[in-house]
């Protein structure tokens, strides 16, 4: 038969006659539904997996990280590789122009880092002036009218934000002029960990607490450096950053004049850098400044060490790392003053060890505009 026109599909094939034109017709819809049916198991499962990634992503991005700020992976050389390639540059050129002209200048930015970094580590907070909520590290007792710099940091922070606005922190720009004082001053280059940001707030009574007087003894210097997880090697290491420098008379004079409250003065004084001494600071009269390594103030070596042995060591702190009587500390003295290299090396690896003590990263703290002051009070 030829019409087919009430052929049902309850019965099989065999049964009814089906115009070979319809079951060609019948086949290929069964085949599209079928399709239509496998597609469908198979898409469904996909769609729903690409519409919860593309929410996990879209959730995700809700709080974009800041550019060259991610999550907490620790501090990098190469941090600011891709958002200020140019950093160092900027910070080495401000900072030739401001040793050119004064040369005190360098010792006085590296201390700066030592300043920062013992106070809740290097966070720049060592900056901060006071302003409501803050108390400034500035006016604890070691740092007041002692440390100095800052106008050198402000002008090497403005250059960086002409360039790179909002990138570098301010607790960087301080360990970026401490390398290059370094350097400029005929000391080693260290590849610089960066990364950290800049804390909201001072802290000044740690800076009371932390920061190691100029008379301290042999056991308070071992215990200063400890409570920063710096050991013995490092305590040498990096109070060989004295071969830079000047000290006022006030953080020595003790030692001239009434070095055990007796009024005699220290016996281990070499004698006649004893009198060279009293010539610039006199019992009575102003407060005269000197250098920390009067064999060569403005170069970074490692005559530091060999006056030491000498008996030539400004500072009480200096000195007793000859005359404290342990012997690892008095080996490492020796073995510095006879190898600048291996001086180089440790104080490499301990100024870095020192820079990578609990820096702020991610989103903690913040990247100041004006090192000077917190964001929300510009």
């Amino acid at each position: 038969m030829e019409s087919c026109s009430s052929i049902t599909l309850l019965l099989s094939i065999k049964r009814k006659q089906i115009c070979k034109s319809q079951i060609t017709k019948y086949s290929i819809a069964e085949l599209m539904e079928s399709s239509k049916r496998f597609l469908g198991a198979i898409f469904i499962p996909f769609l729903y997996l690409a519409v919860s990634l593309a929410f996990a992503d879209h959730h995700e991005s809700a709080h974009p990280i800041p550019i060259g700020h991610g999550p907490k992976l620790g501090l990098s050389p190469d941090f600011y590789k891709s958002t200020c390639p140019q950093a160092d540059e900027i910070v080495v050129s401000v900072l030739k122009k401001a040793i050119a002209k004064e040369q005190r200048i360098a010792a006085s930015l590296l201390r700066l880092l030592f300043h920062d970094c013992f106070v809740q580590g290097c966070d720049a907070s060592v900056l901060l002036d006071d302003s409501k909520g803050v108390l400034s590290e500035k006016n604890a007792l070691p740092n007041k009218n002692s440390i100095r710099g800052f106008e050198v940091i402000d002008e090497i922070k403005a250059a960086l934000e002409e360039t790179c606005p909002h990138t570098v922190s301010c607790a960087d720009t301080i360990a970026l002029a401490a390398r290059g004082s370094t350097v400029l001053s005929g000391g080693p280059y260290w590849e610089l960990p960066l990364g950290r940001r800049d804390s909201k707030t001072a802290y000044m009574k740690l800076a009371n607490k932390n920061l190691p007087p100029p008379n301290a003894t042999l056991h308070r210097l071992i215990k200063f450096f400890g409570r920063q997880g710096l050991d013995k090697v490092d305590l040498v290491a990096l109070s060989g950053s004295h071969t830079i420098g000047m000290a006022r008379c006030v953080s020595f004079k003790q030692r001239l004049y009434n070095q055990h409250r007796d009024n005699k003065p220290d016996m281990t004084l070499e004698k006649r850098f004893y009198y060279k001494l009293a010539s610039v600071c006199p019992r009575t009269g102003g407060d005269n400044i000197t250098p920390l390594d009067f064999a060569s103030p403005p170069k970074f070596d490692n005559s530091y060490y060999k006056l030491i042995v000498e008996g030539k060591g400004l500072l009480n702190s200096d000195q007793v790392l000859w005359t404290g009587k342990d012997p690892e500390i008095a080996h490492l003295v020796t073995s510095y003053a006879e190898n600048e290299s291996l001086f180089f090396e440790h104080y490499v690896n301990s100024i870095i060890k020192m820079g990578n003590r609990n820096p702020l990263l991610g989103y903690d703290g913040e990247i100041r505009k004006n090192c000077r002051r917190v964001n929300h009070v510009l």
